[in-house]
């Protein structure tokens, strides 16, 4: 049986998706996303999901697989991903995950457990006062009691707000500590990689890949969820992308607005999963400075499988 896993991880618009297709075909094996916003239906253009013809050429996991409107946590995903860990191990393929979703990324390789109680009261509080208050009040509550914490989160991801602020009221210590503590035991082997750009040209990149979104017609996506009755409350549609663009067709800000806060939020969102990798220094980082040298370290990481 083989108990190699490989993990590409790291920031949005990396190549980490190329690079794990590259690798997997080489390999002849299947790709695990830990995506945590690919797994749901009818979000492609705006989650940038691999083209069908890449789905074509190797086979996926966790992508187009639940409904907008279902609720999916890291908890769930760790209990199911290893299901198809141990299957392709059991045919003597080494899987390849394939992910920017830091705390997916951390239940696979080191696991997620829930050592600390839920406080109902403490928690409707938290609730009553993103209702009239926001996210970032939430969010800015966080930084003040615990910003290491808050450092790898973002404010529209409230449900892990609320939950590190409740860790950290219930035992006075930061949900990292609990992350960081735990010992479990899988039985395989991670070998964790990822691709280095210079900032700046990772930021281009990032812009270019908007703008590439808005043409491949995410508007129109955005339409046509909200035309098939899903709420814009959802917490798949509470994602940067389709944040902006439902601002934008409510008439609360211009598409060029949108534009401008698509771009500026998800080169937040690059800069907070970046903060989260690097801490981490089991990652080997290639450095990187075009998508042609992707194929070239793609066979560097093969041939150690080979």
């Amino acid at each position: 049986m083989e108990r190699r896993v490989i993990v590409i991880a790291g920031p949005t618009c990396s190549g980490k998706t190329r690079l794990g297709i590259n690798i997997a075909k080489r390999l002849n094996t299947e790709i695990i996303s830990a995506d945590s916003r690919q797994i749901y239906q009818h979000l492609s253009v705006g989650t940038a999901k691999p083209l069908q013809e890449e789905l074509n050429e190797v086979k996926h996991h966790f992508i187009d697989e639940l409904d907008p409107s279902e609720n999916y946590n890291v908890s769930r995903f760790e209990n199911e991903v290893f299901k198809i860990i141990a299957t392709l191990s059991a045919h003597y393929k080494i899987p390849v995950v394939v992910g920017g979703s830091g705390l997916y990324i951390k239940a696979i390789v080191d696991g997620i457990i829930d050592e600390v109680d839920t406080d109902e009261d403490y928690r409707q509080q938290l609730l009553y006062e993103r209702k009239n208050f926001g996210n970032e009040y939430l969010y800015e509550k966080l930084q003040s009691v615990d910003p290491e914490a808050a450092s790898a989160m973002l404010p529209q991801n409230w449900k892990r707000v609320i939950r590190a602020l409740e860790v950290y009221n219930l035992t006075g210590k930061s949900i990292l500590h609990f992350h960081k503590n735990q010992n479990r035991e899988s039985g395989y082997e991670f070998h964790q990689y990822g691709l280095k750009w210079e900032r700046e040209v990772l930021y281009k990149n990032i812009e270019a890949r908007v703008d590439e979104m808005i043409a491949s017609g995410l508007v129109n996506e955005v339409k046509k969820i909200l035309s098939m009755g899903y709420s814009k409350e959802i917490n798949s549609l509470n994602t940067v992308g389709y944040k902006e663009i439902i601002a934008y067709l409510e008439n609360e800000i211009t598409l060029e607005r949108a534009v401008e806060l698509i771009k500026r939020n998800t080169r937040r969102f690059a800069k907070r999963q970046l903060t989260w990798f690097r801490r981490d220094e089991r990652i080997k980082w290639f450095d990187i400075n075009s998508v042609s040298d992707i194929e070239k370290i793609a066979g560097k990481i093969a041939l150690k499988f080979t």
